[in-house]
């Protein structure tokens, strides 16, 4: 028999970690669209006056080496996608490519920024990044490492190439870089420029009830019914990570599971098992720092079973979370 209160019980852990979060992400995509329909506003009416556009914070083009990689690409990251582009000066594919990413750094005005690092400079970063041949162009967006293309490719390619890996950025990590912040809210009701608030989702919000209720399983179903007609929901995508791990601890006996991830540091299973009893008690460094340890400690799918696990605590928590970002910044030191 179960010793009493051995096991967690939804209600409980409901409390542990923050559902408002849920709401928050929401709220947080809603701004981004006002965010976007604001800079749209401002760049017809400064071209309209004849006035140049506002200027992003940062330099767009960037020359990255082995000691400014962490602050130049792995930190900078957290704020604005940074496209990376591998050459060197005996590389004639590089000198066609490189003017054309340069172009479209300046065209997209700071949404996302230009890192060149230079191979035979540089080569341990090449090792780490596995280069067989450039050149070959990759991002980073919060921390994570996104292959984009290798070989020169034309301005219309790789124009393509970007807005899929901006629209990723926004939607998957809720980084949108550019300049140009929105303007103040207008009346209540209204975003920028009096651009409407969507209205609220009913099959999200009855996701949101299922959760509430603690019907983990209808709350899961409901999440996924909402991803499936609309596939970049990040409210749904936050609600689903929540549920699934409220579903995952309720049936854990959390001195059990100390006990298996103490005895065995290398038994991936036991640490995923530790890591979200972790976040359920709101030690959420904690979670974390055990997750990217058993990364840096792993191998092949054991390794790509504890990263997966650490990215979907980073959806509870949210991106814009600051031990998220700290996260990101220590999971991206051991994988890279």
């Amino acid at each position: 028999m179960q010793p009493r209160n051995s096991r967690l019980n939804s209600s409980a852990l409901r409390g542990a970690v923050d559902l408002a979060a849920v709401k928050a992400a929401g709220e947080a995509a809603q701004k981004a669209d006002q965010a976007r329909a604001e800079r749209a506003r401002q760049a017809a009416a400064a071209e309209a006056a004849g006035v140049a556009p506002a200027q992003a914070p940062y330099e767009l083009v960037i020359d990255v080496t082995e000691d400014t990689f962490e602050t130049e690409v792995v930190q900078r990251s957290t704020e604005v996608p940074v496209v990376i582009d591998f050459w060197a000066e005996w590389c004639g594919p590089c000198k066609q490519l490189s003017p054309v990413l340069e172009g479209l750094a300046e065209e997209y005005a700071g949404r996302f920024v230009l890192a060149k690092i230079d191979v035979d400079a540089n080569p341990l970063i090449s090792q780490q990044f596995g280069i067989q041949g450039i050149p070959a162009v990759m991002a980073v967006v919060a921390g994570q490492l996104v292959p984009l293309f290798q070989g020169a490719e034309s301005a219309a390619n790789v124009r393509k190439v970007l807005d899929q890996l901006l629209l990723v950025a926004e939607q998957r990590f809720g980084i949108v870089g550019g300049a140009g912040a929105p303007a103040d809210p207008g009346v209540e009701g209204e975003g920028p420029a009096g651009v409407p608030q969507r209205p609220e989702d009913p099959a999200l919000a009855a996701a949101h009830d299922a959760l509430d209720r603690g019907d983990l399983g209808g709350a899961i179903q409901a999440y996924k019914n909402v991803l499936v007609e609309q596939p970049g929901n990040t409210e749904a995508k936050l609600g689903l990570a929540q549920a699934e791990l409220l579903s995952r601890v309720e049936v854990l006996d959390p001195q059990a599971v100390r006990a298996d991830a103490a005895a065995d540091p290398k038994d991936v299973a036991a640490q995923l098992r530790a890591a979200d009893l972790d976040l359920v008690g709101g030690h959420v460094e904690d979670a974390f720092g055990r997750l990217v340890d058993t990364v840096g400690r792993t191998a092949g799918e054991d390794r790509d079973t504890a990263r997966v696990r650490l990215l979907e605590l980073f959806e509870v928590i949210g991106a814009d979370d600051p031990r998220v970002v700290a996260a990101r910044t220590a999971l991206a030191r051991v994988l890279f």
